[in-house]
């Protein structure tokens, strides 16, 4: 009997314990997180004044992963490296393993930590972070090498076929992973100006690391080691504690963003669930972005505490007439849903009627923006709202045209002011796969 009752009293506390540990996964938007510490091993990175890339970056990284963990509650962090090794007999294979150990933890936010180098430029300083992707500017650091000292961590697009696969790979982010490795950048760079860093800003470069992860990611360049004064500020203990504060800080900003944006779309799919239920409580969402140049998660929340303010002001006419009007009956409600559903379905034909023709999409978004919107900045009032399946339903286009290869000629003039720009199949109203 007293052996039975032990084992109850254990059952009860690891259920306790269990359930404690879920409700702290409740308030965070991401549950894992991977921690990549560059290099390690016999890939050392860059090397300056004694000091070693892959030792600064294993520092910070533990230093970060602890500020986590107790932060944090709930949140699991996995590190790719704790101690000074490689992790494959080559570069490739190396930065491979790297990214099957974030995919083999499920990992909700990967950040690789690194230090920038430039060594015909030593004056040159600041602090940036890299997402997946590939612009003019980003092509020419890829073939010129700029950062010297991770060439090899470049995907060479030299080879055609490569350059199309991964190409076509940037294209396909911007539905899965794109939005959010652009918010944790920009937290992360946020947080490194509020501590006084020079922020060089949120780049794209064609990142084999970032590539191979199947996560939001970033590779965050926390200094350059061929600057003086940075060098020993990454070194001194004191730097390395900021470094892993700003990174932190950033994501605990980017987990209430995750949590906000996931709250905003169940809302509208129990609103679009509901279409008859009467008016809905507005919940935040994040539109998502289609360039550098949007919106951070900061400025977002404040846009949306301005707009709820503003509509929290005005008087709901749709409140005050169901006020001065008497409940319809169980009859009424199901007309209006019967002829609700009538029109839906003749809408549907209408659509499916029109010619089959191509957009450029340049912004996905989990709630309508106003054609007007500065998101649109030079092509305002010159786009077009569609309607899709997924996470993110509303969709803007700039034109429309006959053929694929007429929308494709108006691509690369559409990149300069949206990088991930790229060609979709519309039919009336609708985003359709082709």
């Amino acid at each position: 009997m007293r052996t039975r009752l032990l084992l109850l009293f254990a059952f009860a506390v690891a259920a306790v314990c269990t359930n404690a540990a879920a409700a702290g996964n409740i308030v965070h938007g991401v549950g894992v997180v991977v921690i990549d510490a560059g290099h390690g091993g016999k890939f050392p990175g860059a090397h300056y004044g004694g000091v070693y890339e892959k030792d600064l970056t294993l520092k910070v990284a533990l230093k970060l992963g602890k500020l986590i963990e107790e932060g944090m509650p709930g949140v699991k962090v996995v590190y790719t490296r704790t101690s000074d090794k490689a992790l494959g007999a080559d570069l490739a294979t190396d930065l491979q393993a790297r990214a099957d150990i974030a995919n083999n933890a499920g990992g909700d936010l990967f950040i690789s930590i690194h230090a920038n180098a430039a060594p015909r430029a030593t004056a040159v300083k600041g602090v940036e972070t890299l997402i997946m992707g590939e612009t003019p500017k980003e092509q020419r650091y890829n073939e010129n090498a700029l950062y010297e000292s991770n060439r090899e961590d470049l995907i060479d697009m030299s080879d055609e076929r490569t350059a199309a696969i991964v190409r076509a790979y940037i294209q396909n982010l911007q539905f899965t992973y794109g939005e959010y490795s652009m918010a944790i950048a920009r937290c992360i760079q946020t947080q490194y100006t509020k501590a006084g860093r020079n922020s060089r800003g949120v780049k794209r470069q064609l990142l084999r690391v970032l590539y191979a992860t199947d996560m939001p990611g970033a590779l965050t360049e926390i200094g350059f080691m061929t600057n003086a004064q940075e060098l020993a500020y990454m070194k001194s203990e004191k730097g390395q504690n900021e470094i892993a504060v700003s990174i932190y800080r950033a994501v605990k900003e980017y987990s209430s963003y995750v949590l906000e944006t996931r709250t905003a779309e169940e809302g509208a799919a129990a609103e679009r669930a509901t279409p008859d239920a009467g008016p809905q409580k507005e919940t935040p969402a994040a539109s998502k972005p289609a360039s550098e140049s949007a919106p951070t998660p900061a400025e977002d929340a404040a846009k949306r505490d301005a707009s709820a303010a503003k509509s929290a002001a005005k008087p709901d006419p749709k409140a005050e007439s169901a006020g001065k009007n008497s409940p319809k009956t169980e009859k009424e409600e199901k007309g209006a849903k019967d002829g609700s559903a009538k029109a839906g379905a003749a809408k549907s034909g209408a659509a499916a009627s029109e010619p089959l023709r191509y957009t450029v999409q340049v912004l996905a978004s989990a709630k309508p923006v106003p054609l007007n919107s500065a998101q649109f900045r030079t092509y305002r009032g010159r786009v077009k709202q569609y309607l899709s399946d997924g996470r993110f339903p509303y969709k803007y286009g700039v034109g429309e045209y006959d053929s694929r290869a007429a929308a494709q000629r108006r691509v690369a003039e559409i990149r300069k002011t949206f990088p991930d720009a790229f060609v979709v199949c519309c039919r009336g109203t609708q985003i359709v796969k082709k």
